[in-house]
Formats: C-alpha cells, sequence, structure tokens
C-alpha cells in the first residue's frame, strides 16, 4: 500500500472558505458528473429505501450532512416523487457558497431547505430526523473528528445514517488519474480528488469506528468504483 497504508491528512482547495463561488460551483460541477457517471448517488437511495421501506411512516425527513450544492438531495427527491414517499429534506453545510449554489439549483424542490450550520453544534431536538445522509464528506475529517460526528449523527436520527465513501486504494488513485484526464475539467476537483482517495477509507477502518456505537445495528459493504456504503440503524 505504501502512502496508502494510512489516511492522509492533506486539506482539499475546496475547503478553503475564501474560494470564489463561480469556481467552486464549477469544481462540484465537475464531482457531480463524475458521481453521476460512477452512480454514485444511487448507492445511497438504495439503502435509503432498504432502511425506510418496511417503517410505514407518512412522510420521513431526510437530512444530508455537508450537502453541498444538494445534488444528493435532488437525487433523492425525484427517487422519491417517482416511488410516492413523502419527504422533507434538509441539506447543511458550513460553506454559504454552496448553500447560494443549492439554493439556485433547487427551485423547483420544494421538499428541500438548506441551512448553514455546525452540525457538532446541534442539539438533538433542534433538527431531529429521521435518516441522516452523509455523501463523500467524512473523508474530509480526521480519525479523531470522526467519533464525534457519528455520535452526533446517531443522536439526530430516529431511523439511522447512511455513510457513503471512498475506498482508499493505489488503483483508485491510478485509475482516477486517467478518469479525470477524459471528464474532470477543473484544476481543482483533479488535485482535490486525489487527495480524497488518499483521505478515504479501508473496511477495517470503518469496522473499528462502528464500533463506537454498539447499540446500532450495522452494514458495510463494498461496492462499484471504490466506494464503501455504510448503513447504521437504531
Amino acid at each position: 500500500m505504501g502512502k496508502f497504508s494510512e489516511r492522509s491528512t492533506e486539506t482539499e482547495l475546496m475547503d478553503d472558505l475564501s474560494l470564489d463561488q463561480t469556481q467552486l460551483k464549477k469544481v462540484l460541477l465537475d464531482i457531480d458528473r463524475a458521481n453521476t457517471f460512477l452512480n454514485g448517488n444511487n448507492l445511497t437511495v438504495q439503502s435509503l429505501h432498504s432502511l425506510i421501506y418496511s417503517k410505514n411512516k407518512e412522510s420521513y425527513t431526510i437530512l444530508d450532512m455537508g450537502c453541498g450544492n444538494g445534488s444528493m438531495l435532488r437525487t433523492i427527491v425525484l427517487w422519491s416523487r417517482k416511488h410516492n414517499f413523502k419527504l422533507k429534506c434538509i441539506g447543511v453545510d458550513l460553506n454559504e457558497k454552496s448553500l447560494d449554489i443549492a439554493r439556485q439549483q433547487s427551485l423547483n424542490f420544494p421538499e428541500i431547505e438548506y441551512l448553514k450550520q455546525d452540525i457538532l453544534k446541534l442539539q438533538p431536538d433542534e433538527l431531529q430526523c429521521d435518516v441522516l445522509l452523509c455523501t463523500l464528506t467524512m473523508h474530509h475529517f480526521t480519525n479523531e473528528q470522526i467519533p464525534q460526528f457519528l455520535t452526533q449523527f446517531s443522536k439526530l436520527s430516529r431511523i439511522g445514517f447512511i455513510i457513503n465513501d471512498l475506498q482508499r486504494s493505489a488503483m483508485a488513485y491510478q485509475l482516477f488519474k486517467l478518469f479525470s484526464t477524459i471528464f474532470i475539467r477543473t484544476n481543482i476537483a483533479k488535485q482535490d480528488g486525489l487527495t480524497s482517495i488518499k483521505s478515504g477509507f479501508l473496511k477495517n477502518e470503518l469496522q473499528a469506528f462502528a464500533t463506537k456505537l454498539p447499540k446500532m445495528k450495522h452494514a458495510i459493504a463494498q461496492k462499484w468504483a471504490f466506494r464503501y456504503v455504510w448503513v447504521a440503524e437504531h
């Protein structure tokens, strides 16, 4: 594994809150394009369906932590309309520029609202949800920070949470270099994509994090295109 034996602690360029909104919009569009091509968001949709289909509730509140431009929530809403699930969706992010982009792109999605919020500072009764989503966000945080987030995820969610994130591997790194020359237009997204892979996870690392929440039922599965989907259920 070499340099992939441990998670990288490099900071991604898009995490810089001073990044120009026009640039940020292009970077987020690049990420969406790659995600769509690799079917990434549908992995979360499938997991959400399996988590709620037997609950028989009239409606569900979905909270997306680190929502970016809202692409994941829009995908969820389109799926819910097709399958007659009633949803209230809340996107949470610390970057007001990302939230502005998300609001602009979600004008036809009244099911979604967006909030600038530090999720670690929330009390469970302030923003309770049925299912919390965390897509391509957890790898932005250190091993020391992640248990705090997971504990908060468990407190905020009534049914459970779904984490969709990257597998760390040398093969994924090399393949992304090739992929990005064809499908990624911005240099920031190309560089951040490589940083993201180095900050991704191995299955045993996710399993170790899961032991911090022993009262929840955990399923961690490796998926296509070097992804892990972790479903934790109360």
